[in-house]
C-alpha cells in the first residue's frame, strides 16, 4: 500500500517537538523566543490513520455512513523565509455537498496554512491539476509548497531517487495553499448513490469542485480572505468554468492563475480530430492553426537540441517564431489534416499525406531559423516527437527531455518527460504522507493519475462536444471586472504550447469595451514549468508580485498579444447553466 509505514509512529520526531525543545533551550539562555518557536512551543501534532478503503474505480462510491471529515494536523517551520515562518499542514477529506445539502463526494486534500503577519486575512489559493484524471500530487510536490521534489529536469540526474528538500521558492509567505484531488484521483471517492463516474465530465466536475471549495470555506472561516484559483493543464479549462460557477454562486474571487493552458479544445486538432471519430475530417477545422500554435514550442525545443541556425534567447526566438508562423499561416492550412493524423500515427487515414515540398521547407528554413532536419522532423508522416532527433524521442511535456529509442523505460511510457517524473513522484509520496503530513491510509492507494477517468470523461460543455472556455472566462470577467488573470506557460511545452494560449486569450481583445486584467508570462521549461530550477525562482517572484498587485516584469498584457487567428476570433456568451451552477 502506498502510504503504509508501520514504523512511522515509532521513529518520526515531529517538528513541533523540535520546536518545543528549541523553546526550552532559548528560555534557559534567557533570550527572547523567535515568533515561530513561540508558536511551535504551544503546538501539538495530530497524526491520523484513515482506514477507509477508498476506490478510484468508475463505479465505486462510499457508503454515506462511512464518509467523514477527519484529518491529520502537523506543525512545521519554513526556514527559507526571512524571517522563518511557522506553518501547518492539514491532510484528510472534506465532504462536498450540493445546494440541498446532499453529500456528493469525499475529497482528499492537503492544506498549507500560516498565521497572518499583519492582521489582515491571508489569501487562500486552491490548486488542482488536470488530465482529466490527475490528482494534485505533482503540482503539490513540484511547485510552491514549503517542501518540493528536487528533480534535475530536463536532465535525468539521480533518477529515480530525487530528494525532498525545503523549497526556497515556496509561496507559503504569500498565501495559504489548498491542493485538491477530484473524485477518482488521490484518495477522493464519490458518495453513494453517486459514483466516481458521476463526476467524470466537464460540468459535473465543476459542480463538485465548487462544492468542495464552499465546504472548505465553511469549515475554515475564510470568506473574507482574498480567494484565488490555480489550475494546471486541463485544470485551466476547469478554472475558467469553475470561476464562473463560483462567482455565480456568490463566492467572490480575487484572481485566477492558468498554468500550461488548454482553454479551447476545438482549436487544437490533436484533440478535436478524435472527438468526431470516425469522422476525423470533421475535427480538422483548425488544423492549420494547430500547426502554427505548436511550431514555436517545437522550435524552442529544437534550439535546445541545437537543431537551429540561429542563436538567441528563448524570448527573442519566440518573437521570431511568432512572426514566422503569422506570415506563413495561410500556407499551413493545406497541410493541417495530414500533420494532425501524423501525430496520431495514422498519416494515410484520409488519403495520401499532403506535406511541404523540399523547396517550401528550404524557404521556411531561411525564415524560421530551423535547420532542415528540424523542419523535416516536424512536417513528416511520424509524430514530431520522433522526428527532431533521429534515433531518439523528445518529451511531450518538456521538449528538452529526450531518451534513445532503445531505452527500456520507454516501454512503460513513451514520453521521456513523463518517465522523468512518474516513478520519483510515487517514491516521494510513499515517504511524505506518513513522515511529513502525518497521514496514512493502509487500506487504500493514492492514485496520482487515473487513466480510466480521461478514457471515460464527458468532454461536452455548453451544448458542444468539447469545451471552449473562453466564453466562461468572458462571463466571469463581466461578473467580476476586477478579476486578476495570469497565464503562465513554458516555451518547451509540447502538450499545451504557449502560443496557443496567447492566441486563445487574444480572442478577448475582440470584445468591445472589455477592460480585463489579463497578463501572460512565459518561461524556459515544459508543461511543469516549476520543475526547472532556473524558472521556478522567476515564477515565484512573478507570483509574489501578482498577489501583491504589483507590475509583473516581462509579462505581456492582453492588449499586446498577437491578434487571434482570423478563423477563430469570436467569443460566445456563457450562461450560468453552462457554468454548471445547477
Amino acid at each position: 500500500m502506498m502510504y503504509r509505514n508501520a514504523r512511522a509512529a515509532c521513529w518520526r520526531i515531529s517538528l513541533a517537538a523540535t520546536g518545543r525543545l528549541l523553546a526550552g533551550a532559548v528560555l534557559l539562555a534567557g533570550a527572547q523566543l523567535p515568533a515561530y518557536a513561540q508558536q511551535l512551543a504551544k503546538a501539538t501534532d495530530s497524526p491520523y490513520v484513515d482506514r477507509i478503503a477508498y476506490s478510484s474505480k468508475a463505479d465505486a462510491g462510499l457508503d454515506p455512513s462511512v464518509a467523514n471529515e477527519r484529518s491529520a494536523l502537523m506543525h512545521h517551520i519554513w526556514h527559507a523565509g526571512k524571517p522563518a515562518l511557522a506553518y501547518t499542514t492539514r491532510t484528510g477529506h472534506l465532504i462536498a455537498r450540493d445546494a440541498s445539502g446532499r453529500p456528493q463526494a469525499s475529497m482528499s486534500y492537503v492544506a498549507y496554512s500560516a498565521a497572518s503577519q499583519d492582521g489582515k486575512p491571508r489569501p487562500v489559493t486552491f490548486f488542482y491539476n488536470g488530465g482529466p484524471g490527475s490528482a494534485a500530487a505533482l503540482l503539490r510536490l513540484g511547485s510552491f509548497a514549503p517542501t518540493r521534489l528536487a528533480t534535475a529536469e530536463p536532465a535525468f540526474g539521480s533518477w529515480p531517487n530525487y530528494p525532498m528538500v525545503e523549497n526556497a521558492e515556496s509561496l507559503i509567505a504569500n498565501t495559504d495553499m489548498v491542493f485538491i484531488d477530484p473524485p477518482g484521483t488521490g484518495l477522493s471517492e464519490a458518495i453513494l448513490p453517486n459514483t466516481n463516474r458521476s463526476f467524470w465530465g466537464c460540468d459535473s466536475d465543476v459542480r463538485v469542485m465548487r462544492d468542495f471549495i464552499r465546504r472548505y470555506l465553511q469549515v475554515n472561516p475564510r470568506q473574507d480572505a482574498p480567494l484565488y484559483l490555480y489550475g494546471e493543464s486541463y485544470g485551466t479549462a476547469r478554472t475558467d468554468m469553475l470561476a464562473l460557477a463560483l462567482e455565480s454562486a456568490g463566492v467572490h474571487l480575487t484572481g485566477i492563475v492558468l498554468q500550461s493552458s488548454i482553454l479551447n479544445y476545438f482549436s487544437d486538432s490533436t484533440f478535436s480530430g478524435s472527438a468526431y471519430y470516425p469522422d476525423y475530417a470533421k475535427g480538422m477545422k483548425y488544423s492549420g492553426d494547430t500547426i502554427a500554435d505548436y511550431l514555436p514550442s517545437y522550435a524552442a525545443s529544437a534550439a535546445y537540441h541545437r537543431q537551429t541556425e540561429v542563436s538567441a534567447s528563448d524570448e527573442f526566438y519566440a518573437l521570431q517564431m511568432r512572426a514566422f508562423v503569422s506570415v506563413v499561416h495561410n500556407e499551413f492550412q493545406r497541410y493541417g489534416p495530414s500533420w494532425t493524423l501524423s501525430q496520431y500515427g495514422f498519416p494515410t487515414l484520409l488519403g495520401k499525406p499532403v506535406l511541404p515540398s523540399d523547396a517550401v521547407l528550404e524557404r521556411w528554413r531561411a525564415l524560421s531559423g530551423l535547420n532542415t532536419q528540424a523542419l523535416r522532423g516536424y512536417f513528416s508522416t511520424q509524430p514530431f516527437a520522433d522526428g527532431l532527433l533521429p534515433g531518439s524521442k523528445i518529451g511531450r511535456y518538456d521538449g528538452r527531455t529526450s531518451l534513445r529509442n532503445d531505452d527500456p523505460r520507454l516501454k512503460q511510457d513513451d514520453d521521456p518527460s513523463s518517465v522523468l517524473i512518474e516513478r520519483p513522484l510515487s517514491n516521494a509520496l510513499q515517504r511524505q504522507f506518513p513522515d511529513y503530513l502525518g497521514f496514512s491510509a493502509p487500506n487504500a492507494s493514492y492514485v496520482s493519475l487515473n487513466m480510466d477517468t480521461i478514457d471515460q470523461w464527458d468532454f461536452s460543455h455548453a451544448g458542444k462536444v468539447l469545451p471552449d472556455t473562453i466564453p466562461d472566462l468572458l462571463g466571469v470577467l463581466r461578473l467580476n471586472p476586477a478579476l486578476k488573470v495570469l497565464a503562465l506557460s513554458g516555451y518547451h511545452d509540447l502538450a499545451t504550447p504557449f502560443y496557443a494560449t496567447e492566441k486563445q486569450l487574444a480572442r478577448l481583445r475582440t470584445i468591445r469595451g472589455l477592460k480585463a486584467d489579463v497578463m501572460v508570462s512565459n518561461y524556459a521549461g515544459g508543461h511543469m514549468i516549476y520543475l526547472d530550477d532556473n524558472s521556478r525562482p522567476k515564477m515565484q517572484a512573478d507570483l509574489r508580485d501578482y498577489y501583491a498587485g504589483r507590475h509583473i516584469r516581462d509579462a505581456i498584457p492582453l492588449a499586446l498579444l498577437d491578434s487571434p487567428w482570423p478563423d477563430n476570433r469570436g467569443v460566445g456568451t456563457a450562461t450560468p447553466a453552462d457554468a454548471a451552477t445547477h
